[in-house]
């Protein structure tokens, strides 16, 4: 199984096309499908809706210029002339992908940030056939969206939905640029919702659907029935880099979110309230008495962290965010990442048998800085942990030496390589010169693990 963030013409695509015939008669159409009836036909059809809202999706075309190899023979004419080298110029790399008009006064245009991710030049196409330049205004890689303006010269914009009363089964269109071919509608419905852990960005809460979405797809647009955008279309599990059925889209809640601060700041400015937290499972929530509640357990409240001024303690699970009920550990997570700094939160929490409802500060994500680099801690934030009982991991980069080395946000370092580890300072001491390997000493729920980190 292959996930990929389906990034478009970025390589050679080949494609065997092949003619089908099937069986299509008014029974095949689901009950539930609110379409309009064509007046030509009587049959259901999408097509004033879509009429309506394709001007809206774009496709996008990103210039990526590679630099010379930095050499300095090749500057040397005769090295070149002895050896027959070419002139070296810059080479030259295009890529395709798809975007959605959020704000025609303003131009404001959505996709991923890896479609425009290294792009030196960006081409907006209108669905009219109008092609424009647009400007770059900021990008998030941790929810891998992007914000892109360009001239609001007549222009057409999608109504967002909530994508917060999105239920699975509901009916969604998906509309983009596949393989660089051109404005592509397909429709299907939502498969799942809340998907996480697929360890391609960092705040993961997907809608899943079942409409075609292939390569090139990227920042196109997910769309109820009503013609309401309710998703941003970002990655695809296939085994050949094709559609089979499973894609997923950035619901629009959190893209809004995103937008604004792209829009405020140029880039998303985090949050966080000082705490470490982990998933409430059964095996725990029966431990400490709590069986059937879902939620996150906070394992670690930070010393001086507003979390600890409002009063939160360690074994507190909270279960809901401004009444907005939470599962998991992600969820508490992307709340809080995607919440406006120096703003406030009402958590609603379960302290033994009591239920309490506190108001936490989000307070700006200064998080200490350790160089890390070269050692298998690398990709992984810190942070002191209360008491000074160590140093706290409040962050991983999916991918990097410190997730491939087993290690999780909220374990506490209390001692590598035998040096005991009290503070990030203590950390930095440590990792100087660069082991290698690491003997980590470590608290994860409670217990006391013994990591070797290589």
């Amino acid at each position: 199984m292959v996930l990929t963030s389906i990034r478009a013409c970025k390589v050679a695509v080949v494609m065997t096309l092949a003619l089908a015939t099937a069986a299509f008669t008014p029974d095949n159409i689901p009950a539930q499908m609110e379409a309009t009836p064509s007046s030509a036909t009587s049959l259901p059809t999408l097509a004033p809706m879509l009429e309506d809202v394709t001007p809206a999706v774009v496709n996008i075309s990103v210039l990526t210029r590679t630099p010379i190899q930095d050499n300095p023979l090749y500057a040397d004419p005769n090295f070149r002339r002895f050896f027959s080298l070419p002139e070296q110029r810059p080479q030259t790399r295009m890529s395709a992908g798809s975007g959605v008009i959020v704000d025609a006064s303003e131009g404001y245009v959505v996709t991923n940030h890896h479609v425009i991710e290294g792009g030196s030049e960006i081409s907006v196409t209108l669905k009219d056939g109008r092609e424009v330049a647009a400007e770059l205004i900021g990008s998030d890689k941790d929810t891998d969206i992007a914000l892109l303006k360009i001239a609001p010269d007549n222009l057409s914009a999608f109504s967002i939905g909530d994508s917060d009363k999105l239920k699975v089964g509901d009916y969604v269109v998906a509309i983009g640029n596949p393989f660089g071919l051109g404005q592509t509608v397909t429709s299907g419905i939502v498969s799942a919702l809340g998907r996480g852990g697929l360890n391609i960005e960092s705040y993961e809460d997907f809608i899943q659907t079942d409409a075609s979405i292939n390569p090139g797809n990227s920042g196109g647009a997910l769309v109820t029935l009503d013609g309401k955008l309710i998703g941003i279309n970002t990655a695809i599990i296939s085994p050949a880099g094709a559609n089979v059925g499973i894609g997923f889209a950035v619901p629009s809640n959190i893209a809004v979110s995103v937008i604004q601060q792209l829009i405020d700041h140029g880039e998303v400015r985090r949050g966080r309230l000082g705490i470490a937290i982990q998933d409430l499972t059964p095996d725990i929530a029966e431990a400490l008495q709590l069986s059937g509640l879902r939620g996150a357990l906070i394992a670690n409240v930070e010393a001086g962290s507003s979390a600890e001024q409002a009063g939160l303690q360690p074994g507190d699970v909270v279960t809901a965010v401004n009444g907005r009920t939470i599962q998991n550990a992600r969820d508490l997570r992307n709340h809080i990442g995607l919440t406006p700094i120096n703003s406030k939160v009402a958590l609603t929490m379960r302290r033994g048998d009591e239920e309490l409802v506190m108001e936490v500060a989000i307070a700006a994500d200064e998080l200490p800085s350790i160089d890390a680099s070269g050692t298998p801690l690398d990709g992984a934030t810190f942070g002191h942990a209360a008491d000074g009982a160590g140093v706290i991991i409040d962050r991983i980069v999916s991918g990097s030496p410190a997730d491939r080395a087993g290690l999780r946000q909220g374990d506490i370092l209390v001692s590598v390589n035998r040096s005991r580890v009290q503070s990030v300072e203590d950390l930095q001491k440590a990792l100087d010169p660069r082991p290698a390997i690491l003997a980590l000493e470590l608290i994860r729920d409670g217990r006391n693990l013994l990591l070797i980190a290589k």
